[in-house]
């Protein structure tokens, strides 16, 4: 009679011998994250948001402390509130900006979980009033100056810069009055001069991307230079779509372009 014991040596003896005749255990069909991210780049390749997020949620589920799982996740929880009605983005870039912090928690020399922070905080910063815009502003900034210090040709980091500056040069008295009594002021040098030299930085990294393009192109207006914003805008309509919100700054683009054209 053979024992438990017997059972499982004679078990494992037959294991090596069918490991060295070539035979391999069928592969586990579990799910796991390494899986999950990879389909869920195929879904945003394809620029199916919901699909790369439900991907991605699930990777994170699997290993809540992997780096890719995470930037990933926040930029996914990005693109799907862009697409939401008005009322149901902020909860979605709040839920970015939490992912993102983790991730920079975790991995706070890896430049993607600083940039997407960035990210996240300044589209939250989009639906608030003065008083918590600047203060948000603040962080903006700093997660946007940490991702570049990791990793200085970061493009995307560039433009959050550019558009920080975009963002408070174009404050209201209102607002600005309330960055006065708060602040003592606004953060020192916010200027659509300063956007347009970050703007440059970052198409000189990234030329093919239609939303930088857009913003520098908007950028260029403010500051009155109609035919240099003209160029950018006529670009940013020439140029293949990059990601899926592309279609959208074109339009966007073209809408300036014929204010520009019929002034």
């Amino acid at each position: 009679m053979i024992c438990h014991q017997d059972r499982w040596l004679l078990l494992s003896a037959s294991l090596i011998v069918l490991s060295r005749l070539g035979y391999a255990a069928p592969a586990s069909k579990e799910p796991n994250c390494e899986m999950a991210v990879r389909a869920g780049d195929v879904a945003y390749a394809k620029f199916d948001n919901r699909a790369a997020f439900a991907e991605y949620r699930q990777a994170a589920q699997l290993d809540s402390c992997n780096y890719e799982a995470l930037w990933k996740l926040a930029r996914a929880y990005i693109d799907v509130g862009m697409s939401l009605p008005k009322k149901e983005k902020p909860q979605y870039y709040f839920m970015a900006e939490k992912t993102a912090r983790r991730c920079a928690t975790l991995h706070p020399d890896s430049a993607e979980g600083h940039f997407f922070s960035a990210l996240a905080k300044g589209r939250f910063a989009l639906f608030v009033g003065g008083k918590r815009k600047i203060q948000i502003a603040r962080d903006v900034k700093a997660e946007a100056e940490r991702a570049l210090q990791i990793n200085p040709k970061h493009y995307g980091a560039l433009h959050v810069l550019a558009r920080w500056h975009y963002e408070l040069a174009g404050l209201n008295f209102i607002e600005r009055a309330v960055a006065k009594i708060i602040f003592g002021g606004l953060p020192a040098g916010a200027s659509y001069e300063k956007a347009a030299r970050y703007f440059e930085q970052t198409i000189a990294l990234n030329p093919n991307g239609p939303v930088h393009r857009l913003d520098y192109g908007r950028t260029l207006f403010k500051l009155r230079r109609l035919q240099e914003a003209r160029r950018q805008l006529e670009t940013c309509i020439a140029l293949p779509d990059l990601f899926w919100d592309d279609p959208r700054n074109k339009l966007e683009a073209r809408k300036l372009l014929d204010k520009i054209i019929d002034s």
